[in-house]
């Protein structure tokens, strides 16, 4: 990778980079139910790229902190695009069903299924059940996603990243259903969640902001953000994090920290460019990117003028 687009994807500070802590159990803890963050079944979601279940790559061997930094937000930034641009089909088609005087069978079940893994108890096609899934069923900026990631997974280094592809510490509650944790107190039941790829830890860890109580802040904050027209600041939506970590306001600043620090608004402002276009057509093909390089900074852009070169 040229020294210019290291510095473009990451700019930090020569000086030596120390994470306190590195990783952090949830004192929220996740419910059996759905932790993948699975899509219920929708025509106009494309089936997901294979490249998307891919497992970890191994990040430890870097030596040098920048290169291993570029390496693990360049391996991740795709994948959150990839949820987010999901999750944005999923919202216009909650839209259009409440534009309709009736939803047929097919569109009730859709809605129930959302309902249930967003945990939305409004009744079924009431404007109250739209208001609240359109709050919850909803992107996260990939600024907040990526500070977390590296934090808790200490740059995907960790054992539950390794073992479990679990970047967010995520917890689950079925036994087997995860890594059991070697510090574990006598008596607890819990796991460390596993992940059939880094991919569906995204889409969980989005999901577990949009449904637990403990984020209703942050769900706020971004509610309140949208309706002023305002971008999406994962800086703003970290104050809502209050209950993902024992440590409480110090993990807030922390997280604020690292996002300062590694220049990670670049990827929020990037996101906001692919999304300038907003048609069905540019969704389907982010949510359908057939590699994961296609949709880092620069590459869609660069792609649309090669395009309108050949016509």
């Amino acid at each position: 990778m040229s020294a210019t687009m290291r510095s473009l994807m990451l700019v930090v500070p020569l000086v030596a980079f120390a994470i306190g802590g590195g990783f952090y159990v949830p004192s929220e803890r996740l419910d059996s139910y759905n932790n993948t963050g699975s899509e219920p079944a929708l025509s106009s979601l494309p089936p997901l790229p294979s490249w998307a279940r891919e497992d970890l790559p191994d990040f430890s061997g870097y030596q040098d902190t920048t290169e291993k930094k570029v390496a693990f937000f360049s391996f991740m930034y795709p994948r959150i695009v990839l949820a987010n641009s999901r999750i944005l089909i999923e919202r216009d088609y909650l839209d259009s069903l409440a534009t309709k005087d009736t939803l047929s069978k097919k569109e009730r079940a859709w809605l129930a299924a959302q309902s249930k893994r967003l945990r939305v108890k409004e009744d079924p096609g009431s404007p109250e059940q739209f208001a609240l899934l359109r709050k919850r069923l909803d992107v996260i900026p990939p600024s907040l996603i990526l500070a977390q990631a590296a934090n808790e997974s200490a740059w995907g280094t960790s054992r539950f990243a390794l073992r479990g592809n679990n970047l967010f510490g995520q917890w689950c509650f079925s036994k087997g259903c995860g890594l059991v944790p070697l510090s574990r107190v006598e008596g607890a039941s819990h796991e460390v969640a596993a992940f059939p790829s880094p991919y569906h830890s995204v889409r969980g860890y989005i999901q577990n902001l949009n449904r637990h109580a403990s984020y209703q802040e942050l769900r706020d904050t971004r509610l309140d953000d949208r309706e002023a027209g305002d971008p999406l600041s994962g800086l703003a939506l970290a104050h809502g994090l209050i209950g993902y970590s024992e440590r409480g306001e110090d993990y807030i600043n922390e997280i604020r920290s690292m996002i300062r620090y590694n220049n990670l608004e670049f990827y929020d402002t990037e996101f906001r460019k692919i999304l300038s276009d907003r048609s069905p057509s540019h969704l389907k093909d982010l949510a359908s990117a057939k590699a994961g390089q296609t949709l880092l900074p620069g590459q869609i852009a660069g792609e649309k003028t090669a395009a309108s070169a050949k016509g």
